[in-house]
């Protein structure tokens, strides 16, 4: 976009990692209390995650107005973020909300497998200005992330269907970013010989 601006990457982070951050804190804050809204008993979890949705609007309002866009996952990941934070309060069943993620990482496997089957790496279209690889790199990696998600999403439900509240929270919001960071930080050191040097030939 013209009108795309940076901002401080420190910054942008935190606009991005915050809201996830805040859920957590005020889950731990309020996680054994119960709260009566219009006659109806919620506990806290539920309570967190439906005050998630603003807080993440809000900051994604702001990234939006200091950067001037705002990514395709970006946008999906709010609207899954609004659909099952407000599927989760009608129905007062924590259940929706932890099934998002599962929905997320499924469907980024899906998408991503929708482009292999085409002999297309989406990757590639969305990252190959910040980092130059080979085709056939960045198909290995597209093949590898799909396989990873499709871990992930089965992880998550067993891990919401098989452990507690507290623990889903904690591997929500520590375990799956973290597991997905060193997957890709492995992956981009595996896939060195690819990696397009300035003034190299693609081909």
């Amino acid at each position: 976009m013209a009108d795309a601006r940076e901002i401080n990457p420190i910054l942008k982070q935190v606009l991005e990692l915050g809201p996830t951050l805040a859920f957590f804190v005020l889950y731990l804050r309020i996680k054994n209390d119960v709260f009566t809204i219009g006659g109806t008993e919620y506990t806290g979890f539920i309570v967190a995650a439906v005050v998630f949705v603003p807080i993440l609007l809000v900051a994604m309002g702001i990234l939006w107005a200091m950067t001037g866009k705002l990514s395709r996952m970006q946008v999906f990941t709010a609207f899954m973020v609004i659909f099952f934070g407000g599927l989760t309060a009608w129905f007062n069943d924590e259940r929706f909300f932890k099934m998002k993620t599962t929905i997320v990482y499924g469907f980024l496997a899906l998408l991503l497998g929708i482009g292999l089957m085409r002999g297309r790496s989406w990757l590639e279209f969305v990252m190959s200005d910040m980092m130059p690889m080979q085709h056939e790199g960045w198909m290995i990696l597209t093949k590898r992330l799909t396989l990873a998600f499709i871990v992930l999403a089965v992880a998550n439900e067993f891990i919401w269907r098989t452990m507690s509240t507290d623990a889903w929270v904690k591997i929500e919001t520590f375990g799956f970013p973290i597991a997905l960071m060193v997957f890709l930080f492995w992956q981009f050191a595996q896939l060195q010989p690819y990696v397009i040097e300035e003034g190299e030939d693609a081909g």
